[in-house]
């Protein structure tokens, strides 16, 4: 997640026609390919190219109901990829770019904001399990004199403690673009070192005592980063990279660094900074602030394949496996039995069991989804268009339903 602002929780529900009709306000953009095939509404996945695309058949209705929904909650865009065994489907509503009626591509490039969490902590634990860092280790260790002013300490606070969100350590405020459309225009192409990033965090206190309670925090992830880096000499992207991004094939991943444009095929991504304001196109944006936090650009396809080798013990060893599905409560969540890992969340499935995934939010797209503890069945879903009011409608009527239901039912 990047620079979020508190949450307000307003129950407002937006109907697609509304969210249609906003006047966007354009930014700058990069060309989106003009092959892409006039349509509308939900369609079900053909057979394309070499992917393993499930014929349209196996394309069920609720997957395409429930995309469906999510689009009138609010979405501009939406593309739901379930796999089950070896099947695939996938389901698709709204469009790539307002003002067009062209779909969103189904192998489009999205930015998957803190869905990044997972790749630097499962980095991190792999060093663990090299022998080379310690989960007990403090951030004092590795980043000496980084964390420290105004009740922050650096000595108190473990590598554990950052991966699990559970330092007390508070979020970056202080970073401008955020506020409204005029301060984004103005800021997207910025960039910070990430000490810088932490520096400003410093400037805070702490919510909590390291290990008193769960609170989400991205200072926890940069410092993660920060500390990949200086265990291995190398940047925390190289780590990822080597480590997970080639031996995985992973080929429309990869962290864009100080480049602002995603890869085509995207869908434009969307933002309205408050309740009846126009949409605000923030597809071109410099992610280099949310560097280990936050920044990576994926597909769906690759986003489950990284999934289904992380749950299924390709990536980490039994014992950090073990370290990372060791999870805490998440208050916020409680209804969903949510629960928090290493860079792993878990929630309760409505029809038993649960699973794994890890939430990420940008400044206009969102990634959900989720992969059963078995590894059989998991599902990505990314969306475009956001914003903080639209999290009830959104999240609770639509994404998570999304979800729970594709778990559920999968492609039986």
């Amino acid at each position: 997640m990047v620079r979020r602002k508190p949450r307000r929780r307003h129950a407002a529900r937006v109907a697609s026609t509304a969210a249609a009709a906003l006047l966007v306000v354009a930014g700058p953009s990069a060309t989106e390919s003009s092959a892409a095939p006039a349509a509308s509404g939900t369609y079900a996945a053909p057979e394309t190219g070499t992917a393993p695309a499930a014929p349209e058949a196996d394309t069920p209705s609720y997957l395409r109901r429930d995309t469906e929904a999510v689009h009138r909650a609010g979405a501009v865009g939406v593309l739901a990829d379930l796999r089950d065994g070896d099947r695939r489907a996938r389901a698709r509503a709204g469009v790539a770019e307002l003002g067009t009626d062209r779909p969103v591509a189904w192998h489009s490039s999205i930015r998957v904001g803190s869905a990044t969490k997972a790749f630097t902590a499962t980095v991190a634990l792999q060093l663990v399990g090299e022998g080379l860092l310690s989960l007990d280790d403090t951030v004092e260790r590795w980043l000496p004199g980084l964390v420290t002013g105004n009740g922050n300490d650096g000595r108190a606070i473990t590598i554990r403690h950052l991966l699990q969100h559970t330092s007390g350590l508070p979020t970056v405020s202080d970073l401008p673009g955020w506020e409204n459309a005029e301060q984004f225009e103005k800021h997207r192409y910025d960039a910070h070192d990430p000490r810088y990033v932490v520096k400003l965090a410093m400037r805070h206190p702490p919510s909590s005592v390291p290990g008193a309670r769960w609170e989400y925090s991205n200072t926890n992830y940069t410092l993660a980063g920060l500390v990949i880096e200086a265990v291995t000499g190398r940047s925390w992207d190289h780590e990822v990279t080597s480590r997970i991004i080639v031996p995985l094939e992973l080929t429309g991943t990869f962290v864009p660094g100080h480049r602002p444009y995603l890869p085509l095929p995207h869908p434009h991504t969307y933002y309205q900074f408050a309740e009846g304001e126009p949409w605000f196109d923030t597809t071109v944006l410099n992610m280099k602030d949310a560097d280990a936090e936050g920044s990576m650009v994926s597909t769906t396809e690759d986003l489950g394949r990284f999934h289904t080798a992380l749950i299924g013990g390709k990536l980490l060893k039994r014992a950090e496996l073990a370290e990372m599905m060791k999870t805490v409560p998440v208050p916020e969540f409680t209804r969903w039995g949510m629960r928090y890992g290493l860079g792993l969340m878990w929630f309760d499935l409505s029809c038993g069991g649960g699973y794994w995934t890890h939430w990420g939010d940008t400044l206009g797209a969102s990634t959900r989804g989720g992969i059963t503890p078995d590894g059989k069945r998991g599902i990505v879903v990314s969306t475009s268009g956001n914003g903080d009011h639209l999290k009830i409608p959104m999240e609770d009527d639509a994404l998570h339903p999304l979800v729970d239901n594709a778990l559920c039912r999968g492609l039986s």
